[in-house]
């Protein structure tokens, strides 16, 4: 029993000092990325989140779907995806939750970093303040758990501020923005005027579900009664749910931090209000037996405070897809911007623009240019209003939240501070880094000295040559310019013929066309256009190619629309190959082609787009000469998915054991065997509420053996579905070499592997 006798004096809470490495304030995506990717790199974390859950806008709290470069598959960023841990938690969700229920993903993020034993998790602890013991240097943060009436102070060498708010960087005295900057300070012709607003507002959003009898629902007293104030009410649709509603949006016109509570009351008002209207307007049918299931207790927040940092990415890097020295990330969703009166705005719900391709990010922008010792992550990183448009989305920052943990790591081991990062060629220390742990920094491949296959000799037993993708699949007919995308090699003049079936005599135009970028996947360059007289009926056409592509890139084997005309596809599915469409996805502003006011310094293009498995087939043709993209002369070439070639060993599909041999002249020291695998880059796997067909990408490699070159097994390991697949022996290996017995994923999928990394 305890007894608390009166005291004159106040009590004091429960305090506990904790000391670690790397300090991590907020635990959405950005925070649980940098958590996990510094604790396996041996970095000793505490990560501390105020909500009883990690995940932020992606926790079961709020709902909202991972999303970054692949934009819902809606953009022109082809095999986009973002690699690392934020890759891998996508992938693991995928397998356990390809349903996208945001419960499942709350126990997949606590799992991942419940297993790392170098992170100290503080979740209902909310950081207050901070202790510096000068201008520019933090020592500590101070941090309250209402659940358990604990005070921490969490005293580290480095910081990383990952709050969403920044409130460790506020505290410190870091300078920082909040609204959005003049047209006139960086040149960026798309800067809003006060009109539109300086600020994206917060979202909330709720799950209605059908039950076996009539359900009545009256609503609360606040609750919006006037649905007509919503000037997009006619969009709700009573079977929509979740972040569907992504457009439920309020707050733009306040302080979207002192003012939350109030923006959170509003944003409920109007969750109610239109739950009303759909239950009990007349407007819907098939009502009755709906009920709400779930409405958020918390709001989403877009925007608030950014803070400065060495550099301040601004809207050209994105549009130009301008290059850096230190860039150590990509990003591609595009400058979304919305109006700050949110859903009660008479204008488009958000204004989005896109890049012909992604951009890389500088580590400088991760960097605070006043607070020795502090990273900058998530949302908060130094950009301006515009460019945070595009960086501020859930995995672009957990993908850039990986660069912050693994700098460090570095500066933990070297004893350097952040800044210090940038000076005497550390920057490509942190870059080779991160591209060993699946980064896939744009036009940056992993260093050959860094790698013992560069020393190697590396045989196959069969590589891809692509002169046919079998006609095997349906008729896939022409109603949209469709196209088939391939690793073309410079200046070679191909002959392909496909299949077709016309309806009845017509013509059908085919063009090849490739990107002014040779990296991007915009096929604005039109290299060949011929035109075919057919006949009614199934005929084969050849087409003769007087132009190649001018460099070692991605080509378009362009086939445009005619309702009169099906084309044959094919069931085969290969590494570094898909079909795309000029398609529309208006989830993401692609109605086809972008076509922006010629004053916002936004370029025009078409948008050429997969359609999502199980539709997306290839269509089917015969290519001479043969492609050879897929050669194993790739193994060791640095890169770990589909960049100007595809990057990739893929075995041919009549090999019915299909082998990988690496060999050495002299024996090697083995701590570690690193296979890089295929993900399917290209699919954006939302974390939730939208769903997929499958749990396992087909391309990926499920079953294969690692043997030494006398035949002795090393490893074997079946049923994979993840990407990056780590061999490491309890103790080294002395070897010459080892081969890598694998079997295909399928048998319309060829076994392929991107890279080896010994």
């Amino acid at each position: 029993m305890i007894i608390g006798e009166f005291i004159k004096t106040k009590r004091e809470s429960k305090s506990v000092v904790l000391n670690c490495d790397l300090a991590i304030t907020g635990g959405g995506t950005a925070g649980v990325c940098a958590a996990i990717t510094a604790a396996r790199q041996g970095t000793k974390v505490v990560l501390i989140q105020d909500r009883p859950v990690l995940g932020g806008n992606a926790s079961s709290e709020v709902r909202l779907w991972i999303l970054g470069a692949t934009s819902h598959m809606g953009n022109n960023n082809r095999w986009s995806r973002e690699g690392g841990v934020m890759d891998e938690i996508l992938v693991e969700n995928l397998h356990r939750n390809k349903e996208g229920n945001a419960v499942i993903f709350d126990t997949i993020l606590l799992e991942k970093v419940l297993e790392e034993e170098n992170i100290t998790l503080l979740l209902n602890t909310a950081v207050y303040d901070v202790i510096k013991s000068g201008d520019t240097k933090i020592d500590a943060v101070k941090a309250f758990n209402s659940q358990n009436s604990t005070e921490y102070v969490v005293e580290a060498p480095l910081f990383c501020d990952a709050s969403g708010d920044g409130i460790v960087a506020f505290k410190a005295g870091a300078s920082f923005r909040m609204g959005a900057e003049s047209k006139e300070e960086f040149g960026e012709l798309f800067a809003p005027d006060k009109s539109y607003g300086e600020l994206l507002g917060h979202s909330m959003y709720f799950y209605s579900k059908e039950t076996d009898q009539p359900v009545k629902y009256k609503a609360p007293s606040y609750a919006l009664k006037d649905i007509t104030t919503i000037p997009r009410y006619k969009a709700i649709g009573k079977d929509d749910k979740g972040c569907r509603f992504w457009w439920f949006e309020y707050g733009g016109r306040h302080d979207t931090i002192h003012d939350t509570e109030e923006i959170k009351y509003e944003l409920w008002k109007v969750i109610y209000g239109v739950w009303d209207y759909i239950k009990n307007s007349g407007t819907f049918e098939g009502v009755d037996n709906m009920t709400l299931e779930w409405v958020a207790t918390v709001p989403g927040k877009r925007e608030s405070r950014r803070f400065e940092g060495l550099y301040m990415m601004k809207q050209q890097d994105v549009i130009e897809q301008k290059t850096f020295d230190d860039a150590i990330a990509f990003g591609g969703w595009a400058i979304d911007l919305h109006p700050a009166d949110g859903v009660y705005s008479k204008l488009n719900a958000c204004t989005q623009w896109h890049s012909k391709g992604v951009y890389q990010i500088p580590y400088r922008s991760f960097v605070s240019k006043d607070i020795d010792n502090l990273f900058l992550a998530g949302r908060i990183i130094s950009a301006t209003h515009v460019a945070f448009g595009s960086t501020r989305v859930m995995a672009t920052t957990g993908f850039c939240a990986q660069a912050v943990a693994t700098a460090a790591t570095l500066c933990t081991q070297k004893g350097i501070l952040p800044a210090e990062i940038l000076e005497n060629g550390v920057i490509k220390e942190l870059q080779n880094e991160l591209n060993i742990y699946g980064q896939s920094i744009p036009s940056i491949p992993i260093q050959p000295a860094s790698n013992l296959l560069s020393d190697g000799a590396i045989s196959a037993s069969s590589s891809l040559a692509l002169s046919e993708i079998p006609f095997d699949g349906d008729w896939m007919p022409l109603s949209i310019s469709s196209a088939q995308l391939l690793p073309l090699a410079a200046d070679e003049k191909y002959q392909v013929k496909v299949l077709v079936n016309a309806d009845e005599a017509t013509q059908l135009e085919v063009q090849l066309r490739t990107s002014e970028k040779a990296e991007n996947y915009t096929p604005e360059v039109i290299l060949d256009s011929q035109v075919f007289d057919l006949q009614k009926g199934e005929q084969t056409i050849t087409i003769d190619f007087a132009n190649g592509v001018p460099s070692n890139q991605y080509g378009f084997i362009t086939f445009m629309a005619n309702e009169k005309v099906s084309i044959k596809s094919s069931n085969k599915r290969y590494t570094g190959v898909l079909s795309v469409f000029n398609g529309v996805n208006k989830a993401v502003s692609n109605n086809g082609k972008q076509t922006p006011p010629a004053d916002i310094g936004v370029e025009e293009f078409e948008f050429w787009i997969p359609h999502r498995r199980p539709k997306g087939h290839n269509i089917a043709m015969e290519i001479s000469p043969a492609i050879k993209s897929f050669d194993v002369a790739n193994i060791g070439n640095g890169f770990v998915r589909p960049w100007l070639q595809s990057n990739a060993w893929v075995a041919d599909l009549s090999d019915a054991n299909p082998t990988l041999k690496v060999e050495w002249n002299a024996k090697k020291t083995i701590s570690e065997i690193k296979l890089f695998l295929d993900p399917d880059y290209d699919h954006p796997m939302e974390s939730t509420l939208m769903g997929h067909p499958e749990e396992v990408v087909p391309f990926m490699l499920r079953n294969y053996k690692i043997k030494d070159l006398e035949g002795n097994l090393l490893h074997q390991v079946d049923g994979n579905f993840q990407t990056i697949n780590s061999f490491k022996p309890s103790e080294s290996l002395v070897l010459k070499g080892f081969v890598i017995e694998a079997e295909h994923p399928s048998e319309n999928v060829p076994a392929n592997i991107f890279e080896i990394v010994c």
